[in-house]
């Protein structure tokens, strides 16, 4: 059985170049993914491929069994996929009411009742409904990047580095709702550098190492194997 988002055998890069060599990422519904490797992996253009970004040479993408390979991440968003790229992910003018509506356009109805969902998943959100996002810290300018990609209703979230630059706290604090967004049904998929807290969140594991797949499990499987934590986890 193929996975609810599955990208196989994946090829490609940038020009003649290729940072994907034939890797294979996989999420079911309400489970969270985690790709975790050196920089330079391949982990981020992993991610572009299996959002459209980048043009595989080689392999193919399938949401729900049907193959998605071609189409445009415009496409892949009316599909049910939502992306948060690690920076820029927010509009700092913008209020964080503002924001999470931008999100929102996409939805014919309900958008309220989902705006009251994010608000329900992060409370701070609703406090600051009115400040501009460029003035929140670090980690609730993520939520906000999160609580907007969550107002299309996905069915695919993908997250590129959400806990990047924050502090342990906020950081146990997002994967805690990433948690929570799993458990909705929603599969998630992240890329992240600090690799030992993911993988212990993680339903499934993947360590790219240029561009291939060198290890991939759960993740209490992934923390056990000696080689993955001496080569990626720090001993």
């Amino acid at each position: 059985m193929t996975a609810f988002l599955s990208g196989t055998n994946m090829v490609g890069g940038y020009g003649v170049v290729d940072i994907l060599r034939g890797c294979t990422i996989e999420v079911e519904s309400g489970q969270v993914a985690v790709i975790v490797g050196p920089n330079g992996a391949g982990k981020s253009t992993g991610m572009k491929a299996l959002f459209g970004m980048l043009k595989l040479r080689q392999g193919t993408v399938t949401l729900a069994g049907e193959d998605i390979t071609a189409l445009t991440p415009q496409a892949r968003v009316a599909k049910g996929m939502s992306f948060v790229p690690q920076t820029d992910n927010v509009f700092a003018s913008m209020t964080v009411e503002e924001n999470l509506e931008m999100g929102g356009l996409t939805q014919r109805e309900g958008v309220q009742d989902t705006m009251a969902q994010i608000y329900d998943l992060f409370p701070v959100l609703k406090e600051k409904r009115y400040q501009p996002a460029g003035q929140l810290s670090g980690g609730q300018r993520q939520q906000v990047a999160v609580g907007r990609a969550m107002m299309t209703r996905p069915k695919v979230l993908m997250l590129d580095e959400p806990t990047a630059g924050v502090s342990p706290v906020v950081m146990d604090d997002l994967f805690d709702r990433i948690i929570d967004i799993a458990r909705s049904g929603v599969a998630v998929l992240m890329v992240e550098q600090n690799a030992r807290q993911a993988l212990q969140i993680a339903d499934r594991g993947y360590v790219l190492v240029q561009g291939e797949n060198r290890y991939s499990g759960s993740g209490p499987e992934l923390l056990r194997q000696e080689d993955v934590r001496k080569s990626f986890l720090g001993g």
